[in-house]
């Protein structure tokens, strides 16, 4: 029996072919090929190349590196100014100290008591 690869949510398909192509385009205007880019992040060409295509295995940590390297905007902020997304995650981290630490699943009451 042959197993079934993982299906993504179209949404997350839709989110990983446009970074993908906002990296391609920014490595372009560098002036950078695949296999330079590769380098500079330390993985093969085809690992670039899946992640340009926008293929969503490619670790999460690879496809930042990529966009960062190639000043690809990431979550609304310049990747040159390294504080602004520190700020960010501050920010969200304060978010999330507010909000409970567990979540709980809410068990359904059902009066069957006619």
């Amino acid at each position: 029996m042959a197993r079934r690869g993982r299906r993504y949510l179209p949404a997350t398909l839709e989110a990983a072919s446009v970074l993908g192509s906002q990296i391609a385009a920014a490595r372009r205007e560098l002036g950078w090929t695949a296999a330079e880019l590769a380098e500079r992040v330390g993985v093969s060409a085809p690992v670039i190349s899946r992640l340009e295509k926008g293929h969503p295995t490619t670790q999460i940590g690879t496809v930042l590196e990529a966009a960062v390297l190639c000043g690809v905007p990431l979550f609304g902020r310049d990747p040159s100014n390294p504080a602004a997304l520190r700020d960010l995650a501050q920010a969200e981290r304060d978010r999330a100290a507010l909000l409970p630490t567990r979540v709980r699943q809410h068990t359904v009451q059902i009066d069957d008591d006619f």
